[in-house]
């Protein structure tokens, strides 16, 4: 049975504040015996506590930086959690950083292979996926070119159609759908629809609050790394659109 569970987790990165000094400051601080490059804590959760069932299709919503994206992460197993406990049960496809793993100096065929062993393929069952991959990508003679000649639409297709050629058991999604032209976003929304119908559980991060009220059953507000608000899809929504709406507030 698919599940996540994440109990008082917390994610906090240490990261210097500049990459790189001068000499002069290199000198300065080294006379004063000051820290020549100090690091900073950013806390990007924190005490986060979520329990998602098999048959539940979650939304994630917040303004920019509140940690949507790096929660989505830490459940794919990128980022452990500094303290806390994250347990998942199921087999995870995730859809963010689809270009993730593309060699530009391999024909396309190539990088179909290199790109689907990342997501978990075996030459055996990928061997049924290959052609159905480079069909929909619909770049035909181009995958026997190296990526490095693709145009950045070109690139995205074929990262959008090896990243969905799979049997999702838990999905997350990271605003993935404005991908290629026109014609290719309405193939890559029913493609969606497709994995969504087949996965037992389902996470998606989106700004879009009309596909998460349409694709959700449940949202998870986050606001500085922290859950806000945790309930049914009409309710979050409408509580975080009030929020956005107040005075001096920017629209997320």
């Amino acid at each position: 049975m698919a599940s996540i569970l994440l109990e008082n987790v917390c994610l906090t990165f240490s990261v210097r504040q500049r990459m790189r000094l001068t000499l002069k400051e290199f000198v300065v601080r080294s006379m004063f015996r000051q820290s020549r490059n100090p690091r900073v804590e950013v806390r990007a959760l924190q005490n986060v506590n979520l329990r998602i069932n098999e048959g539940e299709r979650v939304g994630i919503i917040g303004h920019n930086g509140a940690g949507k994206s790096t929660l989505l992460k830490l459940l794919a197993g990128v980022y452990p959690p500094t303290s806390g406990r994250r347990i998942v049960q199921g087999q995870i496809s995730s859809l963010f950083d689809i270009s993730l793993g593309f060699e530009p100096e391999a024909t396309g065929w190539e990088n179909i292979a290199f790109r689907a062993y990342l997501q978990g393929e075996t030459p055996r069952s990928l061997r049924e996926k290959v052609q159905p991959i480079a069909d929909f990508s619909e770049l035909g003679d181009f995958l026997n070119l190296p990526v490095r000649y693709y145009s950045a639409g070109m690139h995205v297709r074929l990262a959008f159609s090896i990243a969905t050629a799979v049997d999702p058991e838990i999905l997350l999604v990271d605003e993935v759908l404005s991908v290629g032209d026109l014609a290719f976003q309405e193939k890559a929304r029913a493609r969606m629809q497709q994995m969504m119908a087949r996965a037992k559980l389902i996470v998606l991060v989106s700004h879009d609050l009309a596909s998460l009220g349409s694709l959700c059953d449940r949202v998870v507000w986050l606001d500085h790394g922290t859950v806000r608000l945790d309930g049914s899809t009409q309710e979050v929504i409408e509580a975080y659109r009030q929020h956005v709406r107040e005075p001096g507030r920017a629209a997320a």
